[in-house]
């Protein structure tokens, strides 16, 4: 009986700590630290968070818990939408996104071997009030939005530009 006891106390010290972490990953500076860092590695100024953007993607998302599905908004913001089962971190949508620089060409400008568009928008130089939403669907899957203003990803415009240091 003893060991019963040990051993549900430690399940349950896990759980907590699971959920805890995944929540811990989910703030408003949780989601800035992750943009920032990688607007940084391109020489591209932080972010703010902004509450009006952020009750935007809210509101959206909200809207999405019954479907789940990932349809963007057409709204004012530039948007980023993530989906995950059962519950991804917004730190870690946020990495799903910046990993696409990898697929990004800055010589061409364009998406190369996949997809590029989450990641220039995470690094839009001009993109710089930044809000985010994340809520569970019902049917057990999550679904992340960041919403950027002003927008980012216009036809023919770089999303930061590389200076040479000479």
């Amino acid at each position: 009986m003893e060991m019963s006891k040990t051993a549900l106390a430690i399940i349950s010290l896990i759980s907590l700590a699971i959920v805890h972490h995944a929540h811990a990953q989910d703030s408003p500076q949780d989601f800035l630290k992750a943009h920032n860092t990688a607007r940084a590695s391109v020489g591209v100024g932080p972010m703010i968070w902004d509450n009006t953007v952020a009750a935007f993607a809210r509101s959206y998302i909200n809207g999405l818990s019954g479907s789940c599905r990932m349809v963007h908004s057409g709204g004012p913001y530039g948007e980023n939408l993530a989906w995950g089962s059962p519950d991804l971190a917004g730190t870690a949508a946020v990495k799903m996104w910046a990993d696409e620089r990898a697929n990004y060409d800055y010589n061409s400008n364009s998406c190369v071997g996949g997809e590029c568009l989450h990641y220039t928008q995470v690094v839009w130089r001009n993109s710089v009030r930044l809000g985010c939403a994340k809520v569970r669907c019902s049917n057990g899957g999550t679904i992340i939005s960041c919403n950027y203003d002003p927008p980012g990803n216009y036809n023919g415009q770089r999303p930061f530009e590389f200076v040479s240091s000479s």
